[in-house]
């Protein structure tokens, strides 16, 4: 057990294991509760619901913050709900089963509309309603189980890495992959990881690496995925959405966004190609930029029946800043660091008529955005979309307006 510490001095930071009472604020990027010590410090609190009296062990104190989890609920908020999982503040999946999905999307918007103000100096205004998802549950058709390698045990590992969780069922999980899960049981010795994969469109399924004695067929290099109406090869070391409605949703916010019409498309940071094939109909050529050998070699056999568009392997931050022509839209769908400074000068330099710009991180979004708009013209919307429910995690799609009406 913790000791709860009445701090005389304000100096002194909490240890790990303490315990503290706090009341507990917004819920921030990551999905932890906002609190602060007396002496101002912050406290992120996972697990707390906004305005409850917590009582919350510290995990890990940092030079200005600590990190703590709920361990008891003094005051509980009239939003808190029991969460489904049995492991839920074991496992380090999901921040958020302990608030109602409509109170997770109005935490996650808030988020977004504070991150643009304060990081990026942006007004908020440009900020338009969340898009949930239908389902909140059994969205998750891609994932990977950690094992245990003396008995074999698949599961999650628990928050701060150890021990593993032994699990037969994941809620947000897909159906599938729950059904395959408890014959997957004791056939983890030896392995790292097994990774799961299933389209609930094609059918095709990917389990990885091969899994010696499984009646379902095991070790697949890759899988047919759909989306839009197009099928797209993934490699199992390549990337895909997790959550098949919501990257719909996805594709529905780039396509409204994009000019129906134009000469050069780049689709910088393009994956297997999935935006690439998805709009090539509407610009004469398509230029397709992707790091990762996996994704790159996937997108040259998504793009084959597609001649207008060119997959070039390599960085976007090598390759965007020295083209010959400047694109009529670009297409960002960065990692969770978000865009080299080389990158955001081309495209400030370049004055396309439409920047598109896809973020799983509200935080260096802001930052990008905030160069954006230092170099051309106000944005015009951003759109959080709902792709990870129960999880701290955001996306956003976002449309900056850097055209110069006078054509200068």
């Amino acid at each position: 057990m913790g000791r709860r510490s009445r701090r005389t001095s304000t100096n002194l930071s909490p240890a790990p294991g303490e315990v503290l009472t706090l009341r507990c604020g917004p819920i921030v990027s990551g999905g932890a509760s906002l609190s602060h010590l007396e002496d101002g410090r912050v406290v992120l609190v996972a697990f707390a619901a906004p305005g409850e009296l917590v009582e919350a062990t510290v995990d890990r104190p940092h030079a200005d913050y600590v990190e703590a989890h709920v361990t008891g609920v003094l005051e509980p908020s009239p939003d808190r709900v029991e969460p489904p999982c049995p492991v839920f503040g074991q496992c380090g999946g999901c921040q958020l089963q302990h608030l109602p999905y409509p109170a997770q999307l109005a935490a996650k918007e808030a988020v977004v509309r504070e991150q643009l103000r304060r990081i990026g100096h942006l007004d908020d205004a440009v900020v338009r309603p969340i898009r949930g998802a239908a389902n909140p549950w059994q969205y998750r058709n891609h994932v990977r189980f950690s094992t245990g390698k003396m008995y074999g045990d698949v599961g999650f590992m628990a928050r701060g890495g150890r021990p593993l969780l032994k699990i037969d069922h994941c809620p947000i999980a897909d159906p599938w992959v729950n059904e395959l899960l408890p014959k997957l049981q004791g056939r983890g010795s030896g392995l790292h990881q097994i990774q799961v994969r299933r389209s609930a469109t094609t059918g095709s399924f990917l389990v990885y690496p091969t899994i010696p004695g499984m009646e379902a067929e095991t070790g697949q290099k890759a899988y047919l995925e759909e989306l839009g109406g197009k099928k797209f090869q993934v490699s199992a070391s390549a990337f895909f959405q997790v959550n098949h409605p919501q990257a719909e949703q996805m594709a529905e916010l780039v396509g409204e966004a994009l000019p129906e019409s134009g000469d050069l498309l780049v689709d910088a940071f393009a994956g297997v190609g999935t935006f690439a094939v998805l709009f090539a109909d509407r610009f004469r050529r398509v230029l397709a930029i992707e790091e990762s050998h996996a994704a790159a070699k996937d997108a040259h056999e998504n793009v084959e029946q597609t001649p207008n568009v060119q997959v070039k392997a390599g960085k976007v931050e090598d390759i965007l800043p020295l083209l010959e022509s400047a694109p009529d839209a670009i297409l960002l769908d960065p990692p969770r660091p978000g865009c080299y400074p080389t990158v955001l000068e081309a495209i400030v330099r370049f004055r396309p008529s439409v920047v598109v710009y896809v973020s799983c991180n509200p935080a260096t979004l802001a930052r990008d955005l905030r160069v954006l708009v230092d170099g051309g013209d106000p944005i015009d919307h951003v759109t959080p979309l709902g792709k990870f429910p129960q999880t701290g995690h955001i996306a956003c799609g976002t449309r900056p307006s850097l055209a110069d009406p006078a054509g200068g």
